[in-house]
């Protein structure tokens, strides 16, 4: 394996399996949407035309939605909150580690450590904030993508005139689908928590050492 792949092997891995996983989706997605628009009468459409509707945007961005938000949240909640035993969670006295302090900071710390003030706050809370930013945009595309569709299956269903996105924002059917995903995620996430107090994975960085007591808190 070449060096820069080997070094680089869980993020290659993870975005690959992201592209063949959302290729998949548009294709079984676009025959899905030609079987409905074939049972209304309207003509199917090509594969590089369903990735312009709302069906395709809106299956998309409200599972990236769930997920950021998930993820967003998670960092954020695990700066603040502990799990005793959890390989998920920070010692339960740890507040901030001794590395996080900027008076720590070296020649090779990134320039906002060594810079201080106003660049220092928003890089120490940087993760949480690009992860929770890029959810908000991943909402407004669940909005916009949900609202061409919805539009578009009462054109073909009973002709109705469509709605704005603000309107569609009220809608069960939009926190219906915001929701079934919401909960999911912190499902997942809540039982990788409490699992890790008792299971393991040995050479995993989200398990605690297979040697380590179930009462130990932290990897």
């Amino acid at each position: 394996m070449p060096r820069w792949l080997r070094k680089n092997a869980l993020a290659v891995a993870m975005f690959g399996a992201f592209f063949v996983f959302l290729a998949l989706q548009s294709v079984f997605g676009w025959q899905s949407h030609n079987e409905e628009l074939t049972e209304f009468g309207a003509a199917p459409l090509s594969w590089p035309a369903y990735l312009a509707t709302g069906h395709f945007a809106e299956a998309v961005f409200e599972n990236w939605e769930s997920e950021f938000l998930q993820m967003g949240g998670y960092v954020l909640l695990t700066a603040y909150l502990v799990q005793r035993g959890s390989a998920e969670s920070k010692p339960e006295d740890e507040t901030d580690r001794p590395e996080d302090d900027e008076r720590r900071a070296t020649a090779a710390s990134p320039w906002p450590v060594r810079h201080g003030g106003l660049p220092l706050v928003i890089y120490r809370n940087s993760l949480s904030i690009a992860l929770l930013l890029i959810f908000a945009g991943s909402f407004v595309g669940h909005l916009f993508g949900g609202t061409a569709q919805y539009n578009a299956e009462q054109a073909l269903q009973s002709g109705a005139p469509p709605i704005s996105s603000l309107q569609f924002l009220g809608t069960s059917d939009f926190w219906f689908q915001s929701m079934q995903n919401w909960q999911s995620e912190f499902l997942a996430v809540g039982t990788l928590v409490v699992l890790s107090i008792f299971l393991r994975q040995h050479s995993s960085p989200e398990s605690k050492p297979v040697t380590r007591a179930h009462a130990e808190t932290g990897a």
